[in-house]
């Protein structure tokens, strides 16, 4: 899924869940105060991942179960990148931060 950064939805495929304002709120201030989501988890759609090494201000990667999250920050917009087994998060991570 692709958003503004002003949280309005670019783009997104029908698997991709319905965030709550408060959740890209959230998003936003973890990339502009990086840690922010550390102490409570990342929730995208009610669904909470456990907040993993990222780059301070540009990435912010995600992890839950087998699966997990990577978003990354552009000039514009926030690109995010859900994966599930059998993809790994460095597989997710090459296709979303190019």
């Amino acid at each position: 899924a692709i958003f503004g950064q002003d949280g309005s939805v670019w783009v997104q495929s029908s698997a991709f869940p319905q965030l709550k304002p408060e959740e890209i709120e959230g998003i936003k201030t973890d990339f502009d105060e990086p840690g922010h989501l550390a102490p409570t988890g990342l929730f995208l759609g009610g669904q909470k991942y456990m907040v993993v090494q990222g780059e301070a201000g540009a990435v912010i990667r995600g992890k839950k179960g087998p699966g997990g999250v990577t978003i990354k920050k552009t000039t514009q917009a926030l690109i995010f990148g859900i994966y599930e087994e059998p993809m790994t998060g460095g597989q997710c991570n090459l296709v979303v931060e190019r």
